[in-house]
């Protein structure tokens, strides 16, 4: 088993600011893109922070990813637009969307944009947070190239799919829920890899479709719910790719090749969807403000069976995570530390 290193937060971000720029990202996107691993590995997600920098950086040097896009808007109608990410990082083009989302829900109540033309954007976590700063509930999502199975099936289908979901809360950190439909990310199989740890039961499968712990042997994911409940997990997928490709035309998850492949057939155009609602035009800010006091009281206070933790709501304790490693440092894996140069 490997331990990580552990990187003042400070130093991370900068060294991951200069990998970017050197692999030709430009100041917009490597900033965005920062922004949004940094997020994730603060949280405490790590399969979704830094160490995604080594999987970027060859395909920025080659261009399979535009590290100088310009975005597009093409507003549809008062309260939805379509924003086009020309091949850029999908962080840059998300957090554009979501600030787009937000603006339209200003004007309207509710706001939501389809985004085209991007690739991988991490941590779907990252973009409804920053609807919630805003004061607003906001929803991302996104669909991914084929890493997970169906329910009871053994080979790759639709992408990990995940669904995110941030709201404001008065006088402490937004509520966040950021989950992937799959058992687990498979970036997180990889970081068991650097990591030398076992997979946990029913999480992934070999090329034969066979349950397996041992991450070199894992090929494909379950969906959430596993052997017995994966259905729920599949249909949430089935949800993602609705949203984030069916509904924008962007490229089905069955169809997406994998980044960084050795003969990338043409741009990804991967797809994300986000929504941002305005508390305000609904039963008030202030209404929102006592409703999720009284909620989050009385959620906090509820009786747990003898032995269990207490209960949390979804972000309490990645919040705590953040506050943790903003004083300790961010662990960082040997792979990713040598990618760094750490």
């Amino acid at each position: 088993m490997k331990a990580p290193i552990i990187v003042p937060a400070d130093i991370l971000a900068a060294r991951v600011q200069q990998k970017l720029t050197e692999a030709g990202a430009d100041a917009a996107s490597s900033a965005h893109t920062v922004r949004a691993l940094m997020h994730a590995s603060l949280h405490g997600v790590d399969s979704h922070g830094v160490r995604l920098v080594g999987y970027y950086y060859g395909p920025l040097r080659s261009g399979e990813i535009n590290g100088r896009p310009q975005i597009k808007i093409r507003k549809t109608a008062a309260a939805t637009a379509m924003l086009d990410g020309d091949n850029g990082l999908g962080h840059h083009t998300s957090y554009e969307a979501m600030k787009l989302a937000v603006d339209l829900a200003r004007d309207s109540g509710i706001g939501a944009v389809g985004a085209t033309g991007s690739s991988h954007f991490g941590a779907a976590g990252a973009y409804a947070l920053a609807a919630a700063e805003a004061g607003m509930i906001g929803l991302a999502t996104t669909n991914a190239e084929s890493l997970v199975t169906l329910f009871g099936g053994r080979d790759a289908f639709h992408g990990t799919n995940p669904l995110a979901v941030a709201a404001p809360v008065p006088d402490e950190k937004p509520w966040l829920m950021d989950m992937a439909t799959s058992s687990i990310p498979f970036n997180r199989v990889l970081l068991y890899r650097s990591l030398g740890h076992p997979l946990p039961e029913a999480i992934a499968v070999d090329g034969d479709g066979n349950p397996v712990r041992d991450p070199a042997e894992a090929t494909t994911l379950m969906p959430m719910g596993g052997a017995d409940y994966g259905f729920k997990g599949a249909a949430l997928a089935g949800l993602a790719t609705l949203l984030s490709a069916v509904l924008t035309g962007a490229t089905l998850d069955h169809d997406l090749a994998s980044l960084g492949a050795s003969t990338p057939a043409k741009p990804a155009n991967l797809g994300h969807f986000f929504i941002a609602i305005d508390p305000a035009r609904f039963a008030g800010v202030t209404e929102m403000a006592l409703g999720m006091r009284r909620y989050l009281d009385a959620l906090r206070a509820s009786p747990q069976r003898d032995g269990a933790p207490p209960a949390m709501a979804p972000g309490d304790r990645e919040w705590q995570v953040v506050e943790q490693r903003l004083r300790d440092g961010v662990p960082v894996d040997p792979d990713t530390a040598q990618v760094l140069g750490f």
